[in-house]
This record gives structure tokens, sequence and C-alpha cells, in this order.
């Protein structure tokens, strides 16, 4: 199977591209830079120009979206709101009109989602199925949800379309763990606001083994929540983390009004609460490495 990703050098993008190859599959990159050296096949694109390589949808079997721009760079100002919902819209618009033209033969498109589209939920168990937040009361489910719209306008093509909704992906290389893990490390850890928020993770290892199995299996199809069964309040995520670095939590939590009053609006990621079920995606018979948080946290952490 030739797999054509996009957001290819991010940090779910880099250990999806190996474990392909390692599956005995081709990988080609999506990026605004075909020039660079790379282990892997490159194509040019810039979804905000709207130009792309006329090669690259006619190389592919499938394709992995996962372009979008971390909403956790910088206040969200309102350009950088922008930014943030045009970088995963505009990619989707320009993969929509070269899937229109006949001479590809791609089945499938696996576009990348976010358990942010439920809004804060304090501690409700939620299901594929469940209410969305409302998008005029929540700006990262008004994101998510056009981004899945967007993605599931392709499937008006033909393809199959599987939308992941990712919980907190938990690695060393990236994301919310490694800002939490310095600050554990240097003592400063705290619970942030309640600590009674859930965070819904998943382990770096689980997810890319379960995107791979998704694009592999025909039977995935429409949405499914990529989380662990497991769902952890911030605070127990804080205090499993300072055990596994054997660091004590000295300080207090982090009272919420100061962690509003430095983030502003972009504090809702580490206050709301999302307890997300993995039922959908095990009842597809996907088995999870890393189902518990210790020893997630512990592949990372040596004990001790």
């Amino acid at each position: 199977m030739k797999v054509l990703i996009t957001g290819g050098t991010g940090m779910i993008g880099q250990r999806l591209a190996e474990l392909l190859i390692d599956n005995g599959h081709e990988v080609a990159l999506l990026t605004r830079e075909p020039g660079k050296s790379s282990h892997y096949k490159l194509f040019g694109w810039d979804p905000q120009a709207g130009t792309i390589d006329e090669a690259a949808v006619p190389y592919a079997d499938c394709v992995v979206n996962l372009a979008g721009s971390s909403v956790a760079d910088g206040k969200w100002t309102a350009e950088r709101k922008q930014e943030i919902l045009h970088s995963r819209l505009d990619g989707l618009d320009l993969l929509y009109r070269e899937l229109q033209k006949p001479g590809h033969h791609v089945r499938a498109l696996l576009s990348a989602s976010a358990i942010g589209i439920y809004g804060d939920r304090g501690d409700e168990l939620l299901f594929e199925d469940s209410p969305t937040a409302a998008p005029a009361d929540d700006f990262l489910a008004d994101v998510v949800l056009q981004w899945e719209a967007a993605a599931r306008r392709i499937g008006e093509l033909g393809l199959r379309v599987v939308l992941p909704r990712i919980g907190i992906v938990l690695s060393p290389e990236g994301g919310a763990l490694v800002p939490i893990a310095k600050t554990v490390r240097y003592g400063a850890g705290a619970p942030l606001g309640s600590g009674r928020q859930y965070m819904s993770w998943i382990h770096i290892e689980d997810l890319c083994r379960l995107l791979v199995q998704m694009l592999e299996a025909e039977t995935w199809h429409g949405v499914y929540n990529a989380v662990s069964p497991q769902p952890a309040t911030n605070k127990e995520l804080t205090e499993t983390l300072a055990q596994v670095m054997h660091r004590p939590l000295i300080l207090p939590k982090v009272p919420a009004f100061g962690l509003k009053l430095a983030m502003g609006e972009m504090s809702e990621i580490v206050l709301g609460s999302q307890r997300v079920s993995s039922r959908k995606v095990e009842s597809q018979g996907f088995r999870y490495e890393y189902p518990q948080l210790r020893a997630a946290l512990e592949s990372f952490y040596e004990p001790g």
C-alpha cells in the first residue's frame, strides 16, 4: 500500500511513517519544502495558495491527513484563531479538489480529529455519538466540527473516511507531556485548576498502531475516539508522573484564575474536562500496549 501523509514531519506523522514502513508499506509526504533531504519521497504542496504537485494524489492508495497548526502555540488572538482553523481546512479543501479528478486510485482517507469536539463536560463519559459542544460557546469544538465536515465531504466522492478523535498524545518528543514533565523534574509540578478535570490520553505507540490498523482494515470507517481505556484526571496524571520520576510535588494547585490570566481563552485546553470512552475502538479488536497510565509514563521515564 502506498500512503501519502500530510503533516508527516510532526511528532505523530514521523512515528506513523516508521510503523508503516515496518509493516511493508510505502510512504510519501506532502510538504511545503519538497527539496528538503528526507528518508521519504516528497511531494510539494501549499494549501494556503491552493497548489499541489500533480503527481502526489495519483501516487497514493491511501491519504493520511495530519496537517494542522498547534493549538498550544501562542495566545488565541483573532489572527491566531484563523490560522488554527485554516491550517486544517485549506489542506482538506485542496485534497477534495484533487480527489475529484480522474486518474487516481485513492480508496481511503484517514483524517485526524480531536476530542476537543466534546467541549468541557466534567465527569460525563463521552462516546462517539455523544452530543458535541455548541460551536458558538467553544472555539476548539467549532474548529473540530468544521475539520470533520471537510473530511466527510471527501467521503462523498466514494472514499472510505476514518476520523480518529485523538486525545492527549503522550510522548517525550512533544505535546502536552513535555512541559508537564519539565515542571515536575524541577520541583515545580502541580495540578492545574481543580485537578479534577479529565485528560483522556493515549500513548504515541498505541495511537500510531491504531492508525495503521485503521488504514489496513476496511472495516474501520467513520468516527472513533483515539484514547486509552483509562482516562486520568489532571491530578492523577501529575501525581503519577511525579512518582515515576521520583520527584516531590511541593507546590499547591495552580489556580484556574491564574491560568486564565496567563493563557486567556487558550486555558480551556488544560482546564476543560473530557472523559472519553475507547469502547468502540476496543470493539473493533484493537488491543492497547499501554492501557494504564503508570506503565505508559514508565515507558518514557525510567523509575528511579
